[in-house]
Formats: C-alpha cells, structure tokens, sequence
C-alpha cells in the first residue's frame, strides 16, 4: 500500500513553506494539484521535477483511478492552489478514495488562511464557524447568513474580488452593524486588514479598484440576540414609533435590541401592516 501526502502551500509568502513540504515535493512519486499551471510555479521555486497532474472537483472518474493505481506503487502528495487540500478546495474525494483502498493518508500541515484571517481579525479565536465561499447569489448568500445569525462564535467566510461589496451588503442587512475584519491578500506585498462595520468596509473598498483573494472575520451574535422574544422586539417597535419611521426605526431598534436588522425589518413591516388594518 502507499502513502498519500495532503500537503499545505503557502497562501501568499513562499517563504511559509515548511522544510518538511518542500522535501516531499521534491522526492513523491507523483504530484496532484488543483491546477498544474499554479503547482507548477511552486514546483520551479523549488527547482523540483515532480511528475504533476491535476485533479480537482471536475476531474473525471477515469482521473481518480490513475491517483489511485499510483498510490499502488508509490507515495503520492496533493495540493492545492493554496493553503490546505480539502478545506473549501477539491481533495476530499481522492482522501475518501485512498483511505477506501487501505492506503495511508498523512497531513503535512501548512498556511490556512482560515487560522492566518482570526490571529490577526481581533476576535475571538477560541469558537468559530467557517462558511466556506458564500454563494454568488444573493437570495442563497443572506439564507447562509441567516442560518449563522445566531451563532455567538466568530463567523468565517471566504469572498472573491468580484463579489465583496455584494457580500458586504447583505452581511449588513442580515446581521446588522457587527464586528468585522476584511482581510485581503494575507501575507502578500500588499496585505492589508481593514476592521470596522460591514458598511464601513464596504464605502473603504468601494474607493477603489477592488484586488486579491478576501476573508471576512465577522463577530458572532450576542447572547442576548439569541434570547430576546419577538414581544420584546415588537415593544421596542412601538417606544420608537412615535418619534420615528422607515430605516431609521430599524436602526433604533437594532440598536436598542442587538436583534439581526432582518428580523427587526420583519417585525416593523408586520407592526405597521397590523396598525394600518386595525385602523
């Protein structure tokens, strides 16, 4: 039986490569990458010649049973673009696979962006919920959020370029004026933590040409959102709408109730629909 090797790359510095990674790349039988064209790169740095192939969530059948017959004969190592195999990346079917057929699978630990973004976001590390990539629409998006609005860990996400001020925006309507920090191109030339609200990080990146791989830390909810009854809401509703209406009702509220702006903006537009038909 052989070994699989699931090796971490650095998320941005090749200087955060272990000694122990880079032996391996070197010395393995066979390399599987997530996309050779970026493995390879890596592979030049390491003046490596590691024979490399590609395998990833596209990857037809007949592509996993060549892994698997190299595996027979040899040890075999997977990466990914960056970071670790199998976190929000493809791999975990080649890991299912191996450990199916009886071969050995060893962890070489490397960067995570996940652990990198929390040592530096200023929040709690010590509980937390990772998303994963939100979903590129926004409907699907604000249901994800939604499900982990009520979550008192910290809130992991990773986001794309082209979709961080969409997602800014629908973290700031579901889960309000949290906590957040906006970690962009960590341990690259050009990284940079901006922390702040969600609409405070979106009027900051919207200045400008938007670059880089993101990851959004964002505070998780507090306790007394989880325990706080619609009737509590729905009193805070009725104190302030004397002297207030439309978003500015639902920030006073919000404010007054740590309650999700969602769920406010739920119970205002359900109050006022009450009021006008008893009226």
């Amino acid at each position: 039986m052989g070994t699989l090797f699931i090796i971490g790359t650095p998320i941005g510095n090749l200087g955060d490569l272990s000694p122990r990674a880079a032996e391996l790349l070197r010395t393995v039988d066979l390399l599987v990458a997530e996309d050779t064209r970026v493995t390879r790169k890596l592979l030049n740095h390491l003046d490596a010649t590691t024979p490399c192939i590609s395998y990833h969530e596209h990857s037809n059948p007949a592509q996993l049973e060549r892994v698997l017959d190299a595996l027979e004969s040899g040890k075999v190592a997977q990466v990914t673009d960056a970071g670790s195999p199998t976190v929000s990346d493809p791999g975990a079917s080649l890991v299912e696979a191996a450990v199916s057929r009886g071969h050995d699978v060893v962890a070489v630990p490397g960067p995570s962006a996940i652990t990198t973004a929390i040592s530096i976001s200023g929040m709690p590390g010590d509980r937390f919920s990772f998303l994963g990539f939100l979903p590129r629409k926004s409907t699907e998006r604000r249901s994800v959020l939604s499900d982990a609005a009520y979550e008192t860990g910290t809130l992991i996400a990773f986001e794309t370029p082209q979709r961080v001020l969409a997602a800014l925006e629908d973290i700031e309507s579901v889960l309000g004026a949290r906590r957040i920090a906006v970690c962009r191109e960590m341990t690259k030339l050009h990284e940079e933590v901006f922390r702040g609200t969600a609409s405070e990080a979106s009027q900051y990146f919207s200045s400008g040409r938007i670059r880089g791989e993101f990851v959004l830390v964002i505070e998780g909810a507090l306790e007394q959102t989880i325990e706080i009854s619609d009737e509590t809401i729905i009193e805070s509703i009725a104190n302030f709408s004397n002297v207030l209406s439309g978003r500015s009702l639902v920030e006073a509220v919000v404010e007054a109730t740590g309650a999700p702006r969602r769920r406010v903006y739920r119970l205002v537009t359900s109050s006022q629909a009450d009021k006008a038909a008893g009226s």
